[in-house]
């Protein structure tokens, strides 16, 4: 019998297996930023041990960082403190930080990517759920708790149980306008949001394989928001291509012989998987949100479904969360008026995102009660976007493009969401007061988030589309 793809890169991976135990598994590259880390610093000191592997320890500022301004000192004192002890704590361990003001500073899973540390075949954690997003390499990466960000930082292990495998596979041509980040919220409607818990989950079909890298990362980051361990996609010419030429990436002979391993990273035709499941591109609409959490989604032209409908089991939650998002038993979405649009986050931040809605922006305004952010992901797509020229369309289009960082995914710094606003948001997670205390979140699109910045409402992007225009 054939392997999975996960378990190729997982047995590579073990350190020590016995029965009856986690696996010991080694870790290729440590992800940290500024939230899960001091405590596992503290840990270290007190017990006078060093940073294993500082070399295979990368770590940013981004979480608590401001995205404007940021050359002067952070106004809210915890994010001013958890940035100055990042510093301080990098410095002391010897560890490299790409704080704020360096070149290579960003949201951790957008400069892990493009830095070309993100390869296939590899291992890659992080404090932060959304490490899933490094399995678009071919890879596996997963969120970890803080006692484990320790754990990793002494030994470069960490005890691991191997989870089980999914597969999902999309296949047929999607719609004009509909993306990667429609796709996933789409499946996680169907799976619902704990659909995938106690799995890894290999995306596959040709409707994955049509998809960027960029769209790989947006489809394994929300892996987690179905219940998931971590998602991942064989690599293909496209990952080579993506990863060929970035900073930290191989050279030379290192090149060409990790081009030869990752070749044979896919799963055998005879591999099992524990659930298969198979959905059709074409089946697929532009994607909103109507609830408090990412499986709670329709598509726009749809219904919000009735609360008899639903498990007995699950009424009073879903009737509680129709009710703090202020929509009803069966009603349209479509109309509703919005007050903030938000385009950025680990999801949709990277340089295709901003050109993707820059190429609609172009000739078009926002509505003048609609508050947007855009916020690239990282100091390299801020530039890139700058040197594309799409900060001036944005300007016309009526807001600026702001700094690097996580912004308003999360109410952890000055990005916050008023109570009881709307906010059409591209990132990954709408909880309650997730993007500030009491405010509303709608996930979708960067395409259908800035149709709805330019309406002023949740807007079909496919209306405004002029004819022959392939977004998407």
């Amino acid at each position: 019998m054939g392997n999975t793809l996960f378990d190729k890169i997982w047995d590579a991976h073990v350190v020590s297996s016995k029965e009856g135990f986690p696996d010991i598994l080694y870790i290729d590259t440590h992800f940290i930023h500024e939230v899960t880390s001091p405590q596992a610093f503290d840990g270290l000191r007190k017990r006078g041990l060093p940073v294993l592997r500082p070399q295979q320890t990368v770590a940013t500022a981004d979480h608590n960082v401001p995205t404007w301004d940021q050359h002067l000192p952070i106004k809210e004192e915890l994010s001013r403190y958890q940035v100055d002890m990042l510093t301080k704590n990098c410095a002391e361990f010897g560890v490299e930080l790409y704080g704020l003001g360096h070149p290579y500073q960003g949201i951790v899973h957008v400069i892990g990517p493009e830095l070309g540390i993100t390869r296939p075949g590899g291992t890659y954690v992080c404090g932060d759920s959304h490490t899933s997003t490094h399995g678009a390499f071919g890879a596996i990466a997963f969120g970890i708790g803080t006692s484990q960000v320790e754990q990793v930082m002494a030994t470069q292990c960490l005890l691991q149980s191997r989870p089980k495998r999914m597969k999902i596979e999309v296949n047929g041509k999607l719609q004009n306008g509909v993306g990667a980040k429609d796709i996933i919220l789409y499946i996680i409607s169907k799976t619902t949001a704990a659909g995938g818990t106690g799995y890894a989950v290999e995306y596959a079909g040709d409707t994955i394989r049509s998809l960027s890298m960029e769209g790989r990362m947006t489809i394994c980051n929300m892996s987690i928001e179905m219940g998931a361990r971590c998602g991942l996609i064989a690599p293909d010419d496209t990952t080579i291509e993506y990863v060929q030429g970035r900073e930290f990436a191989p050279k030379g002979e290192d090149w060409d012989k990790a081009v030869a391993y990752w070749n044979t990273l896919y799963s055998d035709d005879d591999a099992q998987f524990d659930s298969v499941l198979n959905f059709n591109a074409e089946d697929i609409e532009p994607m909103i949100t109507y609830g408090t959490n990412p499986g709670m989604g329709i598509g726009v032209t749809q219904h919000v479904p009735v609360t008899a409908d639903v498990d007995p089991t699950e009424q009073k939650s879903y009737a509680n969360s129709l009710a703090y998002m202020g929509v009803h038993d069966d009603e349209s979405l479509i109309g509703k008026p919005i007050d903030y649009v938000f385009i950025g986050s680990c999801t949709n931040s990277r340089i295709e995102d901003l050109r993707e809605v820059a190429t609609f922006f172009k000739g078009r305004h926002k509505a003048d009660h609609v508050t947007v952010w855009v916020v690239p992901g990282s100091k390299q797509v801020q530039e890139q976007a700058i040197a594309e020229g799409l900060d001036k369309v944005f300007e016309a289009a009526g807001f600026p493009l702001r700094e690097p960082g996580c912004s308003a995914c999360l109410g952890m710094n000055e990005d916050k969401i008023p109570a009881g606003k709307y906010c059409v948001s591209t990132s990954n997670r709408n909880f309650e007061g997730r993007q500030g205390p009491n405010s509303r979140t709608i996930l979708a699109s960067p395409l259908t988030a800035a149709a709805a910045a330019v309406t002023g409402k949740i807007t079909d992007i496919r209306e405004l589309l002029a004819e022959g225009e392939l977004v998407g």
